[in-house]
């Protein structure tokens, strides 16, 4: 019955988002209720449990989403993000072109959201594609990977971030493996999978859009000399990837039995919300004022970038307190009294049951919170890697995303494509690296 209660939940979800056209934030709000009702939970904590889960997850987030828009905003507005794109073309030669769109995606998409990494490259891939005649397509989609695996895979960004938090896992750690897994990754279901698609869907790849780009927002273009060095662009980027990492170095050699002030500082330091608020304050030298641009301008940018995420963040929150439903009505005690027994890995269930939630509704970040609600309870008195168990959860969360996912609708937009072509491509592409992620999670687990 609890399970029969949340699919019901999920497809009047579906209705109210994509038949009434309700916001996401307010449907998800009035889910929950619905869904507490339905499951029997006292009248007097309903309010309570939303109220605590909104909190309890944007408590742990909403810092370092809100730093790393600002992050990213910083960036793109100084033109770093453009020095690093066309340095990287530049020194790759017109070959190995596709390469060096993927290795600026992967770079670029460590710092930057999903969204806002394809509004600032996908106008630089196209200029790009017309200046060297090749298919728009053919560089966009491997850049595309490498901005969807690292936002799967890679914290700062919130969704391993916020999977990370609900398990309890080392965040440092979850970027070390989510390195391991996402290089691969990346390589399979970029430039090896463009070769196949461009076989089975040609007519994808042979146009040549026009005015497609004005649906992701102008992209302001610089002239190169007037950018940041590529040196300090890519400095800046990855500077949260560079504190993290050796955060985590330092924590590995700490006795677990030392009691160190220096131990306890690097741990600080290390942690996602310190690490983005040192990186923005380092992007406010070295994107702003070390090149005399007014902090009043580097400022309006920082609002800009905070203001566009609201909503994102409500919708955050409010798939937290959905999922904190499911943990307080009983839901995860139900699914494992289910599974009690069960010789499936709990790495390949979180996978399953994120990818089946995310098929319903969409929101990758939401499917990986709830995944993590109903999956909490089979983790205790298993010797599971919590690190893994993240990895497993965001890999199964951004399975197949199709009309129900606001980035299915973006690539469409953004390349031009109809509906099949975008079935055919993107949808094939988020499965294909949710499928590599699950596969390299299980190879390590035998390592680790």
């Amino acid at each position: 019955m609890p399970l029969l209660i949340v699919g019901l939940g999920i497809v009047v979800l579906l209705i109210l988002i994509m038949k009434f056209n309700l916001n996401t934030f307010i449907s998800l709000v009035v889910v929950s209720f619905l869904i507490a009702l339905a499951l029997g939970m006292p009248v007097d904590q309903i309010v309570k449990t939303i109220e605590a889960g909104m909190g309890g997850t944007l408590g742990g987030i909403a810092l370092v989403f809100g730093l790393g828009a600002i992050l990213g905003k910083l960036i793109a507005d100084a033109g770093g993000a453009q020095r690093i794109a066309m340095t990287l073309i530049d020194k790759f030669g017109e070959k190995r072109i596709q390469w060096a769109v993927v290795a600026a995606g992967f770079i670029l998409g460590i710092a930057l959201f999903f969204e806002v990494g394809l509004v600032l490259l996908i106008p630089i891939v196209y200029q790009i594609s017309k200046q060297i005649n090749k298919s728009f397509l053919w560089l966009g989609l491997p850049m595309t990977t490498a901005l969807s695996v690292t936002h799967a895979f890679l914290p700062p960004h919130p969704g391993p971030t916020v999977i990370a938090q609900e398990y309890g896992a080392n965040v440092g750690m979850v970027l070390v493996y989510g390195f391991i897994i996402a290089i691969p990754t990346v390589i399979i279901a970029g430039p090896l999978f463009t070769k196949i698609a461009r076989k089975y869907a040609p007519s994808a790849f042979e146009k040549t859009p026009t005015g497609s780009m004005a649906s992701i927002g102008d992209a302001k273009q610089f002239k190169l000399e007037d950018t940041p060095s590529f040196a300090i662009s890519a400095f800046t980027a990855l500077f949260p990837v560079i504190l993290m990492a050796i955060s985590t170095i330092v924590s590995l050699l700490r006795d677990s039995e030392t009691d160190n002030a220096f131990f306890d500082f690097v741990a600080m330091i290390g942690s996602p919300s310190t690490v983005m608020l040192i990186s923005v304050l380092l992007a406010v030298y070295t994107m702003g004022v070390a090149r005399k641009i007014p902090m009043k301008d580097l400022m309006k940018s920082a609002e800009n970038s905070v203001a566009a995420i609201g909503m994102m963040l409500l919708i955050l929150g409010a798939g937290g307190s959905l999922k904190q439903v499911l943990i307080d009505g009983g839901v995860g005690d139900y699914v494992a009294q289910i599974f009690e027994g069960s010789t499936i890995s709990p790495l390949i269930l979180a996978w399953l049951i994120a990818a089946l939630i995310r098929l319903a509704q969409g929101s990758a970040t939401v499917a990986a919170l709830t995944t993590a609600g109903l999956v909490l309870p089979m983790m205790v008195g298993t010797d599971v890697n919590v690190e893994l168990m993240v990895l497993a959860t965001g890999a199964g969360s951004i399975i197949a995303s199709h009309v129900n996912d606001t980035g299915f609708w973006i690539v469409k937009e953004s390349f031009g494509l109809t509906m099949k072509e975008t079935f055919a491509t993107w949808t094939v592409l988020e499965t294909l690296i949710s499928v590599c992620g699950l596969v390299f999670v299980l190879a390590l687990s035998m390592f680790v």
